[in-house]
């Protein structure tokens, strides 16, 4: 059997989630390449006649760009109101389903949307899953522009190693909000994730950390094996 690459896992987990929209659904649309491959899927079963009636709302320019590209109706979430499910990507899936996402730079659109669902569903690869937040994946953490890089000292009292994300062109990356990304590794990973979210919180200039806690109640991973739809509490299958 040939060996499937990431974005063959990619492609099976999104038409996988793809599934779980139903007609006359509003869905937040994530932002990534895993996420692309469920719009090309969900466009498909709507040309298909299994679907009427379903709007999203994107969660970054990207994502709006593609959609529309697609054929996908899409609105704003004022317009849309309370969304019935999110679909989104992950950068890191622990075993509750609490995530590290962001490295798309869509994190604070991404969250917003995510609280305004009644569901939210993480769709990755399964070199995604970790034992623990920060194993492997920086935690991107978004900050307002002015002053960014007064917060790099301070989050290296939390036990970050902070770097600017920067462009091809050497300077700060900038967000669909403006706003400036700084990564932060965890050597080791996260030791307390809600502790942390809260001292972020708690900082005058951060606009929004890339820890998803208690957002996700189900994740569908594909690996080598097939699909698996992980849910919070318990394997579901």
């Amino acid at each position: 059997m040939p060996q499937l690459s990431a974005d063959d896992l990619k492609r099976t987990a999104g038409v996988e989630a793809a599934r779980s929209v139903h007609s006359g659904m509003r869905i937040g649309l994530g932002t990534g390449s895993t996420v692309a491959h469920f719009l090309v899927a969900l466009a498909r079963r709507i040309v298909a006649g299994e679907l009427t009636d379903v709007v999203g709302v994107p969660t970054s320019v990207r994502t709006e760009e593609e959609a529309r590209g697609l054929g996908l109706s899409v609105t704003g979430l004022e317009e849309a109101g309370t969304l019935d499910l999110t679909v989104d990507g992950a950068d890191e899936i622990d075993p509750g389903l609490e995530l590290i996402k962001g490295l798309g730079g869509a994190l604070l659109r991404e969250k917003i949307v995510a609280q305004a669902s009644r569901r939210m569903i993480v769709i990755a690869g399964e070199d995604k899953l970790v034992s623990r937040l920060g194993e492997r994946a920086p935690l991107p953490v978004e900050v307002a522009s002015f002053g960014f890089g007064w917060h790099l000292e301070w989050l290296r009292g939390l036990g970050a190693e902070p770097v600017v994300r920067a462009g091809r062109d050497g300077r700060p990356c900038r967000t669909d909000n403006g706003n400036v990304v700084i990564d932060c590794r965890f050597p080791g990973g996260i030791e307390d994730p809600a502790e942390l979210e809260s001292r972020l919180a708690g900082r005058v200039g951060v606009v929004e950390s890339g820890l998803f806690l208690g957002l996700a109640d189900e994740a569908v991973v594909a690996g080598t094996t097939g699909v698996r739809r992980l849910r919070r509490g318990g394997e579901a299958s």
